[in-house]
């Protein structure tokens, strides 16, 4: 694999991780105001409208079959209405705490998918580098904090479908990316979160109703819509294009990192030891795993 590729994709991978741990303070403004249904319904609609005007100004306009449309319609579906369904419900049910513990389980997952659908095998490196970033994230998380009282059974089971759904949707990214537009491909994945986020959405709002919208609360879903929506999950996909799927699902243990960073920042959270020793081991096995990506 060409360095240049290597650095590009790590880079977005990385980049896209961060900007989802960095968005937990403006969602969790904004769904005081927007149930969660119906903050991802618009998120999905103006994630896809936004990389929808990237494509209309591109000078070479990709070409989308019926083939491209519904293959990369039905990866979204999985991705944006399994996937991130089963996070609503699962944070609903169980921890935040749990959440960030339980979903750190997805590069595990990838490492059980790419081989029946891409063809890429676990080598021991991979497996060294995955071992490594995972006891660097649950150094990160401290697992002393989850909770595993059978009341929050159902939802610590949503947030395990969750990271399953979610490895699964990343994994076909690369799969589909191979033969389709990237930028178009995206777009349509994201329009196949609309079905079951519209539906839940419009019930939320008629039994639960929206608060005020201010202009804090626009400028929020325009982070959320645009940002974390259509600029992040275009890096994502992107870095699933570029590189092997063991690699760039390690990427995604910046996001608990970067959210712990910003509320040091922010919010006057304490960094441990703890943190900066597992923040070192999640850059070592990236680097463990990248240093075998650029040698294949």
């Amino acid at each position: 694999m060409q360095k240049h590729h290597t650095f590009a994709g790590l880079f977005a991978g990385l980049a896209a991780a961060s900007i989802w741990g960095g968005m937990y303070v403006v969602s969790k403004i904004v769904l005081d105001v927007i149930p969660p249904f119906s903050l991802l319904a618009l998120r999905l609609i103006m994630g896809a409208a936004a990389l929808g005007v990237a494509i209309y100004f591109r000078k070479n306009k990709p070409t989308v079959t019926k083939e491209i449309f519904w293959k990369s319609f039905l990866v979204g579906i999985v991705g944006y209405g399994v996937s991130l369904g089963f996070q609503f419900v699962g944070t609903k049910l169980s921890t935040a705490s749990n959440g960030s513990l339980v979903t750190s389980a997805t590069p595990a997952f990838v490492l059980i998918f790419a081989p029946f659908l891409l063809g890429e095998r676990a080598t021991l490196r991979g497996v060294i580098a995955l071992l490594v970033s995972t006891l660097g994230v649950i150094a990160v998380i401290d697992p002393r904090n989850a909770e595993l009282s059978p009341a929050l059974f159902w939802g610590n089971m949503s947030l395990l479908a969750a990271a399953l759904t979610w490895a699964l949707y990343s994994v076909l990214v690369r799969k589909v990316s191979k033969s389709v537009d990237l930028l178009a491909s995206s777009a349509i994945m994201l329009l196949g979160g609309l079905p079951s986020s519209l539906l839940f959405g419009l019930w939320e709002v008629k039994t639960q109703g929206v608060g005020e919208i201010t202009l804090g609360i626009i400028g929020g879903l325009l982070f959320l819509g645009i940002i974390s929506t259509a600029i992040a999950m275009f890096l994502w996909n992107y870095a699933f294009a570029e590189l092997p799927a063991n690699v760039a699902s390690l990427t995604f243990f910046a996001q608990p990192v970067v959210g712990t960073l910003l509320g040091w920042f922010f919010l006057s959270e304490i960094i441990t030891p703890l943190f900066i020793a597992g923040g070192v081991l999640i850059g070592a096995g990236i680097l463990i795993a990248t240093s075998e990506s650029k040698n294949a």
